[in-house]
């Protein structure tokens, strides 16, 4: 889950690219606040991943609960930063100026906190059912959760749109679970 140093960063570059192309003045100001953080904590971590990354064992057990708040804003790599940003772009233009800021801003808060208790409630269920204290030790990092919530929010707001899933032509409101599937089978971890 370690960054190598010293590389060139095609994701960060081309996620700075397609901010540009949209134009700083077109991006609501909590979505640019986002992003800005994102890129900013990717390019200076506030401590190395495993030591931000959430799980039942550094989360719930070591009560290590700074973690729900790190673990959202810091990502794997470039790449994983530039597919999150560009979709938190997309999504937040559209729900930022249709709930206002402020509220955009509170939705985001509470999002980055629960998804990482969601996500250790999830993990300490696989545990129980499954009998395998392993899936205690899976630690995660990124703002795919928050996006996903996101998408929902957004589908909500946008109901009878349709997307491409993989070429797919799928109502919007199933396309999230076909993409968190997707995901979760080209990218399990």
């Amino acid at each position: 889950m370690q960054r190598r140093q010293g590389r060139v960063n095609a994701g960060l570059l081309l996620l700075l690219y397609q901010i540009s192309q949209v134009g700083l003045q077109n991006i609501p100001s909590v979505t640019l606040g986002v992003l800005a953080l994102n890129i900013f904590l990717y390019l200076n971590p506030v401590r190395p991943l495993p030591e931000v990354c959430i799980s039942v064992n550094e989360g719930f057990y070591k009560k290590n609960w700074q973690r729900l708040l790190l673990s959202p804003v810091h990502h794997a790599d470039d790449w994983h930063l530039y597919y999150n940003m560009i979709s938190m772009l997309w999504k937040g233009i559209m729900l930022e100026k249709k709930l206002k800021s402020i509220w955009f801003a509170y939705i985001i808060a509470v999002f980055s906190v629960l998804i990482g208790v969601v996500y250790m409630v999830l993990e300490f269920m696989l545990v129980k059912i499954l009998d395998d204290p392993s899936y205690e030790m899976n630690c995660a990092v990124g703002f795919s959760g928050v996006l996903f919530a996101l998408k929902v929010l957004n589908n909500h707001y946008n109901p009878g749109r349709v997307s491409s899933v993989f070429g797919l032509q799928i109502s919007s409101k199933y396309a999230c679970w076909v993409e968190l599937v997707a995901i979760h089978l080209i990218s399990p971890g």
